[in-house]
Formats: C-alpha cells, sequence, structure tokens
C-alpha cells in the first residue's frame, strides 16, 4: 500500500497549481469533480454548512465517527464553514470569488440564482470565473428543475433498461456509475473553459448533467432505435457485438470472463478446448456465425470450463493470446500485484480517524505527478487558515464570524 504525500524525484509543479476552486456542491457528482481538480494540484475550498456539513457526512461507514463515503470525495480540499444562508455568509462568498478560478456547483437549477449568484452577477464580481454547474437534467428543458440522483438517471436514460439478466429485471450498476462520470465530464468541461480563458481572457458557464452523461454511454442504442426501431435491452454478461464474451463457471466454484475478438482468438480459444476444428465449423467461422450460433457455442465451452481450476483455465487461455479474467471480489483486488504495482490503493494520514486507506490516482503524468496533498478534511478544520490566506482576515475578525454563527 502506498504512501502518496510524496513526490517523484525530479518532478515538475502540480499540473493545476496556482488555480484556485471554490466547491460548494454535496453528495458525489460535485464533490468528485472538484477532488480531481484537488489532486492534479489546485487549491480547492470545500465550503459547507457550520456545524452539520455537507449532506454526506451523515452517511456511514464511518470511522471515529468520520464518514468514509464523505472521504473518498473530498481528499486535496480544504474545508471552510460558511453559513450561505446568512446575508454575512454570502459576503464572505463573494470575496473569495473574486480571485477564484473556478466555481463547482450542483444544487437544483435556480437555486444559485436565488442565493444571489446568478451568472450576470458572477461575471461583474470576477470576470474570469469558471462556473462549473452540475444538475441532474440541465439548467435548461422542461425537466431542468427535478430532483435527480444517479439511479434516477440510470433509470430515465435506459441504463437500467439494458443491465441485468435478459430473463430478470432491470438493475442499476453496482456503483454510481453516472455520478462518477458526470463528475468526469465535468472536470474535462472545466479544464476545457480553462483553456478557453487563456485565449479570451473571459470566464464561462460549464453546464453538466446526469442525464447526458448517462445517455453518453449508451453506445449504439440510440442509432439502433432511430434508424431500425430496434430498442436495445438487456443482455447479461455476453457481448453485443462479438462471441464468444461471456462468463464461464469453473471446477473450483470460480467465475471466468473471456473475450474473443476476431477469428485469431477463437482459433486460440478453440485450441485450448482441445477442439481447434471448431474454428472451420461454418457455425462459427466467423463473427457473424458465431453470434447467430452462440447458445451452442457457449454450452461447449461451459462443459470445458467446468473441467478445469480457474488457474489452469487461465494459463492455458493466456498461452493462446484469449484475453481472460477471474471475477474478482473486493478482498481480492486489494491484493492484486498489478494493483500494488500501480500504487491504485493508497493510505493517508486522516486527522481524526487516523490511518485511511482508500483509492489512488487514475492518471499518471509524466511530470506532474498526482499526491495527496491534503487528506479529506474534517469539518472546517481549514477554516481559520483559507480566511487569512485567502482575504488576510486577522484572527479577531475571525473569531467575530464565529461567535455570530458565519462559519
Amino acid at each position: 500500500m502506498s504512501n502518496s504525500s510524496t513526490r517523484v524525484s525530479g518532478a515538475g509543479p502540480d499540473a493545476l497549481q496556482g488555480l484556485r476552486v471554490v466547491d460548494v456542491s454535496r453528495y458525489i457528482a460535485g464533490p468528485y469533480c472538484a477532488m480531481l481538480l484537488g489532486d492534479m494540484g489546485a487549491d480547492v475550498i470545500k465550503v459547507e454548512p457550520p456545524g452539520r456539513g455537507e449532506n454526506s457526512r451523515a452517511y456511514g461507514p464511518f470511522v471515529k465517527d468520520e464518514s468514509l463515503y464523505t472521504m473518498v470525495f473530498n481528499r486535496n480540499k480544504r474545508s471552510l464553514t460558511l453559513d450561505l444562508r446568512s446575508d454575512r455568509g454570502k459576503d464572505l462568498l463573494r470575496e473569495l470569488l473574486r480571485d477564484a478560478d473556478v466555481l463547482v456547483e450542483n444544487f437544483v437549477p435556480g437555486t444559485l440564482e436565488k442565493m444571489g449568484f446568478d451568472w450576470d452577477t458572477l461575471q461583474q464580481l470576477n470576470p474570469k470565473l469558471i462556473l462549473t454547474r452540475i444538475s441532474g437534467f440541465g439548467q435548461t428543458g422542461p425537466k431542468s428543475g427535478a430532483p435527480c440522483f444517479d439511479v434516477i438517471a440510470q433509470t430515465r436514460s435506459g441504463l437500467m433498461e439494458v443491465t441485468g439478466d435478459p430473463e430478470g429485471h432491470p438493475t442499476m450498476a453496482g456503483t454510481y456509475i453516472v455520478d462518477y462520470t458526470t463528475g468526469m465530464y465535468a472536470t474535462i468541461g472545466t479544464l476545457g473553459a480553462l483553456q478557453a480563458r487563456q485565449q479570451t481572457g473571459q470566464g464561462q458557464v460549464v453546464d453538466v448533467a446526469l442525464m447526458d452523461s448517462a445517455m453518453s454511454m449508451l453506445m449504439t442504442a440510440i442509432p439502433e432505435q432511430l434508424l431500425h426501431g430496434r430498442t436495445m435491452t438487456r443482455h447479461g454478461n455476453r457481448d453485443r457485438y462479438a462471441a464468444p464474451a461471456n462468463t464461464f463457471p469453473t471446477a473450483d466454484g470460480a467465475w471466468v470472463h473471456l473475450v474473443v475478438a476476431g477469428d485469431v482468438m477463437f482459433r486460440g480459444l478453440a485450441r485450448c478446448m482441445g477442439n481447434e476444428s471448431l474454428a472451420d465449423d461454418e457455425r462459427f467461422s466467423d463473427n457473424a456465425a458465431r453470434m447467430q450460433n452462440v447458445e451452442a457455442l457457449e454450452q461447449m465451452i461451459t462443459d470445458w470450463t467446468k473441467s478445469l481450476d480457474s488457474a489452469e483455465l487461465l494459463e492455458q487461455l493466456a498461452a493462446n493470446g484469449v484475453p481472460a479474467a477471474r471475477v474478482a471480489s473486493v478482498a481480492d483486488l486489494v491484493d492484486d500485484e498489478q494493483v500494488a504495482h500501480r500504487e491504485q490503493v493508497i493510505n493517508m494520514k486522516h486527522s481524526t480517524a487516523g490511518d485511511v486507506p482508500m483509492q489512488g490516482f487514475a492518471i499518471r503524468f509524466g511530470q506532474s505527478p498526482m499526491r495527496l496533498r491534503h487528506p479529506p478534511p474534517t469539518l472546517g478544520e481549514q477554516t481559520d487558515a483559507v480566511l487569512a490566506e485567502w482575504l488576510n482576515m486577522d484572527s479577531g475578525k475571525i473569531a467575530e464570524l464565529r461567535a455570530a454563527g458565519v462559519i
């Protein structure tokens, strides 16, 4: 397990060093976007309500009363408590935004405007500000004001309908895939807007929606529907475009997923099975034929895989160039040697919870490596430091604001 607080020898500055981000978002998509910016070196200030913090701090599981759910979306940030329902709290947010590069929010559309932070006002305050807006259905349109969470986007977009056993019911993904994807799109959009600002000197709005993000993952479903009138639905673990590609049982009770892409790979599979003549059988001679006769082909493969332990099966498949993997549990994952080599589980020193392992950094820069500069903050942990650094506020003024309940 890696401790990613160290730098690579001779590395350059963080990719987004000097960038200032104000994060007023909650739950997953917005915090994840801001966290990715923080992972790349931006100074991210997480603004939270005093006393209770953002919504997810109440979600378990907990370590010493600190939410792991909150931690995995909020590393490399500093927490500032601020009562945005109060006039003084709003004034302080305006002061922070005067020198900020990015504001990330995921309120229901119209909320920011009601708070007095509409785009025209923000532009007058700071013409260079990027406003990254994340919502369920977008900032405009007949459904823009409707509440939405990841699973609602999965439901409405068709993702749930195309996921699961074809003989079963629609199934949500095992993780909040739309929230994660939306957070990544928001990050990409923010970086694009920052690059455009280099040329124009002006900020702009980045509008990203869960529904739009979910639809972006539908593969060929939309053109199939509109051109051929064919409605994509559940397909289980079987690939939609190539055969054989599915999950098969083994003699030791494990499951192995194998994927054959093309005739060369299929000949390799047939060789593994001790029946290379299968590749010359007209039922399986090319991908179209294999797709047509997939049921019969999968039964042959199942009979073969059930005769082998998973380790032996994987060894034979690898030797013949057939991509395959044993279905892993998370317990398997955290002991995986490739995961360890890539430092995809890192250890952080949380100020309250102590040593906490979490996912590593998914992007690797040659000269600007991501690193853990700040563990996920406790509520308001850096309030005094942020007010002093960003607003040059002295301790007396900070104490006054705290006494008034503004921070």
